[in-house]
């Protein structure tokens, strides 16, 4: 049980409308992400619906990591499952699955992201990536080495958008470890 009970759809205040909204980049560079047969995420959002003016700017935010963001949607998953890996965060994983399989990432890549940076045959941007995340989430910075092999490979963007992915997920995973929130219905069924 959650220590917050997640508001139920019918309870969402008008305000959640315009929030959810928000999650659309003005210039999106990738795709809606799936819907058919996903998850709703109804406790994550059903938790942000407490704060709708919370909810609309970080649904603002959010919009640009899942859809405008700068990186490859692999490799946005990549830092995802790993923030949820080293969170021991079950419903971020859990959601990110599904999320990473619908892009081609196979079940041995998802173990060797949640193995870490040195689980072997990971390239080397890959491995540089996971761990980013690591480095991001023990030391508040990238390290000078993980820099090099990054900055080789991504621009100033890209470096941009890998910090603030891994940020919006470390803040995600803490909202819901410390609301204790449940899996959704339709996430056990994925």
């Amino acid at each position: 049980m959650a220590r917050i009970e997640p508001r139920p759809l019918r309870q969402w205040p008008k305000e959640m409308r315009e929030a959810l909204a928000a999650m659309t980049p003005e210039v999106p560079r990738h795709p809606p992400l799936p819907t058919e047969g996903r998850s709703k995420a109804l406790n994550t959002l059903g938790t942000l619906a407490h704060h709708p003016e919370l909810a609309h700017a970080f649904f603002t935010y959010n919009g640009h990591i899942l859809r405008g963001t700068t990186l490859t949607l692999r490799q946005r998953e990549t830092l995802v499952l790993r923030v949820s890996a080293v969170r021991k965060n079950a419903y971020e994983w859990a959601q990110h699955v599904i999320m990473a399989r619908d892009l081609g990432i196979t079940d041995a890549e998802i173990a060797r992201i949640a193995w870490g940076p040195d689980a072997p045959f990971l390239d080397p941007l890959d491995a540089a990536l996971i761990r980013a995340v690591d480095e991001l989430i023990i030391d508040g910075e990238i390290a000078l080495t993980t820099w090099e092999v990054l900055s080789a490979k991504l621009d100033v963007q890209q470096l941009l958008d890998v910090i603030f992915t891994v940020g919006t997920y470390e803040t995600l995973s803490m909202m819901m470890r410390s609301f204790e929130l449940p899996l959704d219905d339709d996430l056990h069924e994925s």
